[in-house]
């Protein structure tokens, strides 16, 4: 076997290898998406301690969704500089949110809310909007480069 075969054969696994803080942190996700509402809700005033005005966890939806929009941005590489692909990562999370939501109404004291959704689409939004700021695009680009 010729070297550039071995070559061409590396470059798809290095891409989808790219993808791999994107599936790590879904299933961060999917766990805390796991506890029982008495679970999250005894670890609530931990972070009241750094963060007295937090009345719940809905700032979480939005932080946890920004980086797996940042991940999936990550894994699409470069490519996930143009407009429509931006819309696809928004589209994506907003959709895993969804099923992060089915999958709590099988989780006791836990319910699906589309309100959590929707600060998942914002959370991703975010980021992708954030992203496209030139300054910190070009960052980026060279932090996931």
């Amino acid at each position: 076997m010729k070297q550039t075969d071995l070559v061409s054969k590396r470059i798809p696994c290095r891409r989808l290898l790219r993808f791999v803080p994107a599936i790590a942190w879904m299933a961060v996700i999917y766990l805390l998406s796991s506890r029982t509402g008495d679970e999250i809700n005894a670890i609530l005033p931990f972070f009241q301690k750094f963060f007295p005005f937090m009345e719940d966890f809905n700032w979480g939806h939005f932080v946890s969704y920004f980086i797996l929009a940042m991940t999936i941005d990550f894994g699409i590489g470069a490519r996930a500089d143009r407009f429509w692909v931006k819309i696809v990562i928004v589209l994506l999370c907003g959709l895993y949110g969804v099923t992060d939501e089915y999958h709590q109404s099988f989780v006791g004291g836990r319910m699906p809310d589309p309100i959590d959704v929707r600060n998942d689409i914002i959370g991703a939004a975010i980021w992708t909007a954030v992203a496209a700021i030139s300054p910190i695009r070009a960052l980026w680009r060279k932090i996931a480069s």
